[in-house]
């Protein structure tokens, strides 16, 4: 089966500084994945490349075999990836069905329309509030309207980038149950940045370890616990 997500020998960084390291990836159709590592060893930086947000020095990237890894972010969107990233960066002053309406543009060809119900539906708050300015919610509601944003492009791979950070708890168990369902439904495939790892574990079938740039360690969720592998991941 040809991997929905192709990373061969990828390479980025900031200048002279080398942040990535030959990084091999390969996620099937479907999969969930979580990244995980202590602070500052590249995930971030990982997904910002992926997205095309980060220039690509060396390697390639592949998505459902068509080389991306020159593509600029916005023909990246349109070719079904979602981002969601750290701090969530939605639109201040846009109220939350703007800040939802931008997200279709990332559908290019495939279609504007409106907002999906689905995305209400996965968050109800969001439907309460949607003539409420971005800059007045709250984290977690900014949270669900991050991530609402990115379904609303219909991707067909989402990178998610700590989305428990700064939510409480009520709010990370509705995040958690909406990723499940749009996992379950829509058939994505999710690479996910998480340092809670009983949370990345409740739904993530494989993980990837990094640290110093490289990813060091591989495996199924299911035949490790999140035990096996925290002695890694500790910062």
């Amino acid at each position: 089966m040809t991997p929905l997500l192709d990373l061969s020998g990828v390479a980025a960084g900031y200048g002279a500084a080398r942040v990535l390291w030959d990084i091999e990836l390969q996620l099937g159709p479907g999969s969930v994945t979580a990244l995980i590592g202590r602070n500052g060893v590249g995930k971030t930086t990982l997904l910002r490349t992926i997205m095309g947000i980060q220039p690509l020095d060396a390697g390639a990237i592949h998505l459902d075999g068509q080389d991306i890894g020159r593509l600029p972010p916005q023909r990246r969107a349109r070719a079904g990836i979602g981002y969601v990233p750290q701090g969530r960066h939605i639109f201040p002053q846009l109220t939350v069905a703007e800040n939802l309406e931008t997200g279709l543009m990332a559908r290019g060809s495939r279609g504007t329309g409106g907002v999906p119900d689905m995305i209400y539906d996965l968050f109800p708050k969001l439907a309460t509030i949607r003539q409420r300015k971005g800059g007045l919610l709250s984290g977690g509601e900014q949270q669900q309207l991050a991530i609402g944003r990115a379904l609303a492009g219909a991707p067909r791979l989402l990178l998610l980038d700590e989305p428990t950070e700064g939510v409480q708890p009520n709010v990370v168990q509705m995040i958690e149950a909406a990723l499940l369902k749009v996992r379950a439904e829509m058939g994505l495939t999710i690479v996910l940045i998480e340092q809670y790892l009983d949370f990345a574990w409740s739904f993530a079938d494989r993980y990837a370890v990094m640290d110093g740039g490289r990813i060091i360690r591989q495996g199924d969720t299911a035949s490790e616990s999140a035990a096996d592998v925290a002695h890694l991941v500790r910062i």
